[in-house]
């Protein structure tokens, strides 16, 4: 009986492996994110959890990794830098291959002070951050010099050459303000000029008298950048400084339920960079169609609108997942550094990714277009074409 039962469950096994369904592990290979769940980036980390949630349901169903499923265990750093080196620590001390994560610039940098030379591998989840070429630390997407890159080279051609800007005085807006400075400082953006330079505190509830002070000097448009709830006291105070231009923003920014919170206070023409994914009407690489596709899928059958934290988190996962089925689940946190290192055309939903030719990051300017928010119809058009150039009128 004991021998009929080893032969039947042989078959059973055999009989899986031909008809090419994977044979799945009881206990699922865990993933370890860490995001920005409270707190002032609760908007972004929030939809980031979703995107975790829409890779891992879609890579279980179709088999896991080479049969095992897949779990994302996934802790909130309260948008606090501290918080977010207390949770690597432990995650470090436990010698995790992987964590992901997390959604602000500031808990990024911390993260990668702990991790860059030594691993564990990391991918952080916003691209504010620029990681230290050759370390254990990528970023999700372009960055923000190739998004201001592609606003700045919008603005120009439609006539927006005076061009302020506030921006949060945390890593965030220390990050931005050097990049709109390289902007407006290529050669590209020639007669373009910055005639503003203004600062405040994410804590602020108020910043009147920086708005007064741009107001004063006329700008054509205006670049306030701040991630989630700092952005409300910025379009407050451009409200009350009747100050009626358009306004370019970061791509943290694009959260249906934040646009409806701040919706008596948006301007009437309010822009951000993104990626294809999001950009409603633009015409994208027809090698990541399989990739979009499948995100677009899961999020529909899940009611869920694409929104940019989904596509940072879903990106990350299925480029981490691609080397870990390459390398498989023993893979170590340098084995995949070098193997996501030599890849020259990895699809992703937000674009088709060269970590050879652009390291820790993989996509480029080529990668970013420019989009509006349609307060009509409800969601973000694109109005330029790869790079900022601005295409036709949609």
């Amino acid at each position: 009986m004991r021998r009929t039962q080893i032969r039947i469950a042989a078959f059973i096994v055999a009989l899986s492996c031909c008809a090419g369904v994977p044979v799945r592990s009881a206990e699922p290979y865990t993933l370890n994110a860490i995001l920005s769940l409270t707190g002032s980036g609760a908007f972004l980390g929030g939809d980031q959890a979703a995107g975790f949630h829409l890779a891992e349901s879609a890579v279980n169903a179709s088999g896991g990794i080479a049969g095992t499923p897949i779990h994302f265990a996934i802790a909130d750093d309260q948008s606090s830098p501290q918080v977010a080196a207390q949770l690597t620590a432990d995650l470090v001390a436990r010698k995790v291959p992987v964590i992901l994560g997390t959604s602000l610039v500031a808990p990024c940098r911390v993260i990668a002070a702990l991790v860059e030379q030594n691993g564990p591998f990391n991918y952080c989840l916003s691209n504010g951050f620029q990681p230290k070429r050759g370390s254990y630390v990528f970023s999700s997407s372009f960055s923000t010099i190739d998004s201001l890159a592609a606003m700045v080279r919008y603005f120009k051609a439609r006539g927006w050459t005076r061009l302020a800007y506030i921006v949060s005085t945390d890593a965030t807006g220390q990050d931005a303000e050097a990049n709109i400075n390289t902007a407006v400082a290529a050669p590209t953006s020639s007669g373009v000029q910055i005639v503003a330079r203004e600062h405040f505190n994410p804590t602020d509830i108020s910043v009147g008298a920086q708005m007064a002070r741009i107001k004063a000097v006329d700008p054509q448009v205006v670049v306030a950048w701040a991630t989630g709830t700092p952005l409300g006291t910025l379009l407050r105070g451009l409200q009350n400084a009747g100050l009626q231009v358009p306004v370019g923003t970061s791509a943290g920014n694009m959260v249906y339920s934040e646009m409806k919170q701040f919706d008596a206070l948006l301007p009437t023409e309010m822009y951000f960079s993104t990626t294809a994914t999001i950009a409603a009407g633009a015409r994208f690489d027809p090698r990541i169609s399989s990739q979009l596709n499948a995100f677009r899928s899961a999020l529909a059958a899940a009611g869920i609108q694409a929104q940019q934290g989904h596509v940072f988190a879903w990106d990350s996962a299925f480029i981490t997942i691609a080397a870990l089925k390459k390398l498989g689940l023993g893979a170590t946190a340098a084995q995949i550094h070098a193997y996501l290192e030599q890849q020259h055309a990895l699809p992703g939903a937000g674009g088709m990714y060269d970590f050879a030719d652009h390291p820790q990051r993989g996509l480029d300017l080529s990668s970013v277009y420019v989009v509006r928010w349609d307060k009509a119809r409800g969601t973000w058009i694109s109005v330029s074409d790869a790079g900022g150039a601005p295409s036709a009128p949609r």
